[in-house]
C-alpha cells in the first residue's frame, strides 16, 4: 500500500483483510461439476415446475408424470418416444372378436421396489382403485367403459368392457394408470414405490427429487447410477444453471429465445422435438356470436399461424389444423383448410351480422406461449375488425372461470394429453361444442380395431372438427431440449408426459455405454445410494450445522432477554395482549381473504381431464365441501394444538414444509441482514463523518442509485459473472445442510448479496440522516466545545442517539428478508418461504397459504415487539417515560 495513503484507509484494509480471506475460502468451488458426474455416472436434470406430489394415479400434473412415469412406475403397456404402444408389465394381450373382453398376460418375476411381487390380483386392485367411486384418478371418467376386472390366474388379467374401446392399450400406457401395490398406494404421494428401473431416494421439497438405479429390475437395467431432478422455475435461471454446469440437461427448456445462443455453445446438444400439446385458440361455441360457425371460420381465416410461431415461439413449432398431433401416423395436414385471408374473414363477419363495435375478451393463462401469442392474435383480429381485449389470469382463475364455468369468449391453451380428441364429445366441456354427428363418429371409432379402417375414421374425426371450426388450432407445442453433448438416450419427442431417463447415459448408447457407466461408478468408489423410500433429505445433519442452529437460537434468546431486561410486568402484559389481539384479527382476515380467492383447489390438483366424481371425492377428502365457518374453526382448533394442517398439493403436514423452507429462508435472511449491516454501517458513518463534503455527496448519490437497482437484476448479473462466467458459485439451488455448513453458505452467498445491497443502501441513508440530526444537536456542539474530535463526537455521542431509527429499520428489513425474497428465491431457485407462499397461492393450496401467512404475521409481530423493547433498552428517555 502506498505510504501516502491516510492512516484511516490502512486501518480499514487491516480490518477487511480477514473478511476477504474468509470470503475467498467460501468462493472455492465446492459443487460437483459435470465431469465429476460423468465419472460418478449420475445425472442432474432441470424441471420447470415442481410436482405437487409423486403419485401419478392421483394427479394430471405434468411435473409429477415427468419424474415418475416409466422411471419409477410402469403400466401394463408402454408408449415409446415414437408414440408406439409396446408391451410393458404385460408381455402380450388379446381381445375378443366383439371387442368387449381383453386379456393381459403379465411378465413373470416382476417385483415392486419394496419386494412385493406383481400379480393379477395386484393389477386388479390397482385398476379398481383408479376407477372406484372415491377415486381421484384424472382418468376415472374414461374408465367408466370398464365393467369388470378379474384375475383368471396369477399372471392373467381379464378386463371386461361395457362397450368397445379399441384405445384401451393406449390408455393403459399413460402415467395415470401406472400399476401400484395396494400396501403402498396410500403413501405414494411422498414415498413412491413402483416396478421401474429407478427407485425413489429423497425429495427436498422446492429443490430436488433423487432417484437411484435398482439392481433388481426385471428388464434391462438403467445406464445411470442415480438421477436428480432439480426444480428451476425461472427461464433465465435455467439457462444460467446449464451454462454454470449445475445441471446437465433441461429436456423441456421454457426459454425458446435462448436456444440460438445455446446452439452456439459446443458443450451442448440442442434438440427440437414434438409433444402432444395441441396449442389452440379455444372458442366458446355456446356464446353468441361464436355459436355461429361462420364467425369461428372468420377467426380461423384472420389468424396467421406462421407469424405467431415466428413471433411468439421464435420459429419453434409445427402448424396444425385440427386437434391431432402431426407426428401420429393417422394425422392429416389440414392447415390449408382456412388459409390466412383477412378479406375472407371480414366477409364472413359481415355475413354473420357481427356487431364490430362490441369488445370481446381473450383470457390468457400464465404459460409463455399463451401470453406471447395473445398479443399477436389480438393484432390479427383487430385487422379484420374484431375488437379483443387481453386479460392475463392465473392458472387457478383460468380453471375456475374458463374450464369450470365456461365464462369466457376466447382463450389460448395447450392440451398436452395424448389422443384427447374425445374431449369434443363430452357433455358440458368448456368448448361448448355439441354435435350429435361427432359423438356418433366417436362411438364408431371405439368399435373399430387398429388397422386401415380405424385410421380412416381418425382422419374423419379431424375433418369434422376442422369443418365445424370448433377452435382455431395454432401449432403443436415443441419440445425444446438442451443437454450436454456427451449425454445420450434422452427423448427428442414427448408423446406422453414423461422425462424418460431409462435409456439415458454418458457416452454411446447400448451395452458399451452401459458397461462404461458401471465401471466409472466403481472407479469413483461411490456405490448407488442404499437408502430406501423412507430416507429423508437432511437426515444425519453434521455437527457443525446442529451447532450453528443452536447458536442462532441461543443468540435470539439472548437478544430478547437483553431487550426485555427491566421491563415492568404491566408493560409486558400490555404488549403481549396487543400481539395476541393482532394475531386473532389477522387469522380472521387471512382466512376470509384466502377463502374468496377464485379457483377450485381440487380442479387445480386433478387437471383438465378430471371427472366430476373425482373432483367431488377430493373436495370431501380435504373438507372443502363444508361451510366456511366450520373450515375456520377446524383450522384454528388445529393451530391451537400445534397442527398447521395438511398441504392440499404436497399431501404432507404444513409444519414439515415450513420447517424445510425455514432452514433456507432463516439463514438467507440472517446472512443478508449481516451483509447489509457490514456494507451500510461503514458507508453511513463515512458519509456522516464528511458531512457536506464532496465524499458525502458521492456516497449518498451511490446509495440513491443502489435503491433504484432491482435486486433480481443484480442477482442475474452476479450469476452471469460469478457462476456462468467464473464458475466460482452455483447459479442457483440449495444442496441442503446435510452437505455441511460450508456448502450451504456457498449456495446462499450470491442471493444474500443480491438481497443485501439494496437494503444496505436504505440502511446507509437512514443511518446518515439519523447521524446528521444527532450532530446538529446542542449536546454535540457542547462536546465539540470541550475539545472532542469530530470522530470521537460521532462515535461517543451521535451514534448512540441514532440507534432508534436504525433498530426500527433493521426489524422491518428482517421481516421483509424472511418472507419477501420471493423474486430472489425464484431467480436462484431457492426453496424458501417466499417461494412456498407464491406457489401455494398460485396452486390454491389454501391450507399452506393460511397457516404460513399467519406464521409470518406472528414473526413480524414479535420482531416488532423486540424492536419496541430494544428501543427502550438503548434510549433511557423512553424508560423514564414509563
Amino acid at each position: 500500500m502506498d505510504a501516502a495513503e491516510p492512516p484511516a484507509l490502512r486501518r480499514w484494509a487491516t480490518l477487511l483483510r480477514p473478511c476477504l480471506c474468509v470470503l475467498l475460502g467460501l468462493v472455492a468451488p465446492i459443487d460437483v461439476h459435470a465431469a465429476d458426474r460423468m465419472a460418478d455416472n449420475t445425472l442432474v436434470i432441470g424441471l420447470p415446475l415442481e410436482p405437487p406430489h409423486l403419485d401419478p394415479t392421483a394427479t394430471s400434473a405434468e411435473a409429477t408424470l415427468n419424474v415418475v412415469q416409466s422411471n419409477v412406475f410402469e403400466g401394463l403397456t408402454r408408449i415409446t418416444d415414437e408414440a408406439r404402444v409396446v408391451p410393458g408389465l404385460a408381455e402380450r394381450w388379446e381381445v375378443s372378436p366383439d371387442g368387449l373382453t381383453w386379456r393381459f398376460f403379465l411378465r413373470a418375476g416382476v417385483r415392486f421396489h419394496d419386494g412385493t411381487p406383481l400379480s393379477a390380483e395386484v393389477v386388479k386392485a390397482s385398476l379398481d382403485r383408479a376407477r372406484g367411486a372415491g377415486s381421484t384418478n384424472p382418468l376415472q371418467g374414461l374408465l367408466k367403459v370398464i365393467a369388470a376386472v378379474d384375475a383368471d390366474d396369477p399372471l392373467t388379467v381379464r378386463v371386461t368392457l361395457a362397450q368397445p374401446a379399441a384405445a384401451l392399450p393406449t390408455w393403459l400406457g399413460w402415467g395415470n394408470l401406472g400399476i401400484v401395490a395396494p400396501a403402498t398406494a396410500a403413501t405414494n404421494t411422498t414415498q413412491p414405490v413402483g416396478t421401474g428401473p429407478f427407485r425413489f431416494v429423497a425429495w427436498r421439497k422446492g429443490e430436488a427429487i433423487e432417484l437411484a438405479r435398482t439392481d433388481a429390475y426385471w428388464g434391462t437395467p438403467a445406464r445411470l447410477r442415480a438421477v436428480t431432478f432439480r426444480v428451476i422455475p425461472d427461464p433465465a435461471a435455467s439457462v444460467a444453471a446449464l451454462r454454470a454446469g449445475d445441471i446437465d440437461a433441461f429436456p423441456n427448456l421454457p426459454s425458446p429465445e435462448s436456444l440460438a445462443a445455446l446452439r452456439g455453445d459446443k458443450r451442448f446438444t440442442v434438440s427440437v422435438g414434438s409433444t402432444e400439446g395441441e396449442t389452440l385458440i379455444a372458442i366458446n361455441n355456446a356464446r353468441p356470436p361464436f355459436n355461429d360457425r361462420r364467425v369461428r371460420r372468420a377467426i380461423a381465416h384472420a389468424i396467421d399461424r406462421r407469424a405467431i410461431i415466428a413471433g411468439a415461439m421464435y420459429g419453434y413449432g409445427v402448424p396444425i389444423g385440427s386437434h391431432f398431433s402431426p407426428t401420429d401416423p393417422a394425422a392429416l395436414d389440414l392447415t390449408g383448410r382456412y388459409p390466412h385471408s383477412p378479406k375472407l374473414a371480414r366477409a364472413l363477419l359481415r355475413e354473420a351480422g357481427v356487431d364490430l363495435r362490441r369488445e370481446y375478451v381473450l383470457k390468457l393463462p400464465p404459460p409463455y406461449y399463451a401470453r406471447r401469442s395473445g398479443e399477436i392474435i389480438t393484432a390479427q383480429l383487430a385487422a379484420v375488425g374484431l375488437r379483443v381485449r387481453l386479460q392475463n389470469i392465473e392458472w387457478a382463475q383460468w380453471l375456475d372461470q374458463v374450464f369450470t364455468r365456461a365464462d369466457y369468449d376466447l382463450t389460448i391453451v395447450s392440451h398436452t394429453e395424448p389422443l384427447d380428441y374425445d374431449i369434443y364429445g363430452r357433455a358440458g366441456y368448456y368448448f361448448g361444442y355439441d354435435s350429435a354427428a361427432f359423438r356418433a363418429l366417436l362411438a364408431r371409432l371405439d368399435r373399430t380395431p387398429d388397422g386401415p379402417a380405424r385410421t380412416a375414421q381418425l382422419q374423419q374425426v379431424q375433418r369434422q372438427l376442422a369443418d365445424d371450426a370448433v377452435n382455431v388450432w395454432l401449432f403443436e407445442l415443441p419440445k425444446l431440449g438442451v443437454w450436454r453433448r456427451e449425454l445420450t438416450g434422452l427423448w427428442r419427442n414427448s408423446p406422453v408426459q414423461s422425462m424418460d431417463v431409462t435409456a439415458a447415459g454418458w457416452g454411446p448408447a447400448g451395452v458399451a455405454g452401459q458397461v462404461a457407466g458401471q465401471v466409472a461408478g466403481q472407479v469413483a468408489g461411490k456405490p448407488a445410494p442404499t437408502g430406501g423410500a423412507s430416507e429423508l433429505a437432511g437426515a444425519g445433519l453434521p455437527a457443525t450445522v446442529i451447532a450453528a442452529a443452536w447458536t442462532l437460537g441461543l443468540a435470539a434468546l439472548a437478544l430478547f432477554a437483553w431487550a426485555a431486561r427491566g421491563v415492568p410486568l404491566r408493560l409486558w402484559l400490555s404488549r403481549l395482549g396487543g400481539a395476541l389481539v393482532t394475531l386473532a384479527g389477522a387469522s380472521v382476515l387471512i382466512f376470509l381473504l384466502v377463502q374468496v380467492l377464485p379457483g377450485d383447489p381440487a380442479a387445480f390438483m386433478l387437471g383438465l381431464n378430471a371427472s366430476p366424481e373425482s373432483l367431488a371425492a377430493l373436495r370431501t377428502q380435504y373438507g372443502l365441501d363444508i361451510p366456511g365457518w366450520q373450515q375456520y374453526l377446524h383450522w384454528i382448533g388445529g393451530l391451537l394444538q400445534g397442527d398447521l394442517g395438511t398441504s392440499y398439493t404436497y399431501r404432507v403436514p404444513v409444519a414439515s414444509l415450513v420447517a424445510e423452507r425455514l432452514a433456507v429462508s432463516l439463514p438467507l435472511a440472517a446472512l443478508s441482514l449481516l451483509l447489509a449491516m457490514l456494507i451500510a454501517f461503514p458507508w453511513g458513518l463515512a458519509a456522516a463523518a464528511r458531512r457536506g463534503q464532496r465524499a458525502d455527496r458521492l456516497l449518498m448519490t451511490l446509495a440513491q442509485a443502489g435503491l433504484a437497482l432491482p435486486n433480481f437484476w443484480l442477482g442475474l448479473l452476479l450469476v452471469m459473472a460469478f457462476a456462468a462466467g467464473l464458475g466460482w458459485f452455483p447459479a442457483g439451488g440449495f444442496p441442503g445442510w446435510a452437505g455441511g455448513l460450508a456448502a450451504g453458505m456457498h449456495a446462499l452467498l450470491l442471493p444474500a448479496l443480491a438481497l443485501a445491497f439494496p437494503q444496505a443502501c436504505i440502511l446507509a441513508r437512514v443511518l446518515r440522516t439519523a447521524l446528521d440530526e444527532s450532530l446538529a444537536q446542542d449536546f454535540v456542539r457542547t462536546a465539540r466545545a470541550k475539545g472532542l474530535t469530530r470522530r470521537e463526537t460521532l462515535w461517543r455521542h451521535a451514534l448512540p442517539n441514532a440507534w432508534l431509527p436504525v433498530l426500527t429499520l433493521l426489524g422491518l428489513q428482517f421481516s421483509f428478508l424472511l418472507a419477501g425474497a420471493v423474486v430472489i428465491e425464484t431467480t436462484f431457485a431457492l426453496p424458501g418461504l417466499g417461494r412456498l407462499v407464491f406457489q401455494a397461492t398460485e396452486q390454491r393450496d389454501l391450507m399452506v397459504v393460511r397457516s404460513l401467512v399467519l406464521l409470518l404475521v406472528a414473526a413480524v409481530v414479535f420482531v416488532n415487539l423486540w424492536v419496541d423493547l430494544a428501543c427502550r433498552r438503548v434510549d433511557p428517555r423512553l424508560r423514564s417515560r414509563g
